[in-house]
């Protein structure tokens, strides 16, 4: 049986969360990246969000960390300060797992109890059937689609943006 288990990045896990998403950005869609930034840039990258008091977190298989979540600013103007976008990545060999469905069940728990209202997905490429399917398994809604913002791997791609209500929603203010 394996065993799963999220809880927050520390420094430490930046080797294994570079290799992922260094597996995603040569070989995929979902981030639109070209070249892998490398552990300093992903170490430097999390104690911004960390700093900030977004949530970073792994899930570990067996006690090896086989994905990663985490949530950042959706724009950087004030009023979007109750807004974030998510963020999720899982090893190639783990995937269909329930791994990425368990670190966004935690993130959206996790950006729910920071009091922030909506959350946002914005998914590198609308053939990303699987990534469309998680997030809608999770609530999240289509907001629409935008047409060949990036192009990657000899081919344009299209941008889905969905949309998920965090605790009060919109029904108080802030």
């Amino acid at each position: 049986m394996n065993s799963i288990h999220i809880r927050d990045a520390v420094e430490d896990d930046c080797g294994a969360i570079q290799a992922i998403y260094g597996e995603h950005v040569i070989h995929g869609l979902a981030s639109w990246e070209e070249i892998p930034p490398d552990v300093v840039e992903i170490a430097h990258r999390m104690a911004e969000l960390t700093k900030a008091g977004f949530p970073y977190r792994v899930v570990e298989l067996n006690g090896e960390v086989r994905g990663y979540a985490y949530a950042s600013s959706y724009r950087p103007r004030p009023a979007y300060r109750h807004t974030v976008e998510n963020s999720i990545y899982v090893a190639s060999a783990n995937t269909r797992m329930g791994l990425g469905g368990s670190l966004l069940e935690d993130l959206i728990k996790q950006c729910t109890a920071r009091g922030y209202r909506q959350m946002v997905a914005v998914i590198g490429d609308s053939e990303n059937a699987p990534s469309i399917k998680l997030h809608a398994t999770h609530g999240f809604v289509p907001c629409g689609t935008l047409k060949s913002l990036g192009f990657k791997h000899g081919k344009w791609l299209n941008q889905v943006i969905m949309q998920h209500p965090l605790g009060e929603s919109d029904t108080t203010p802030p």
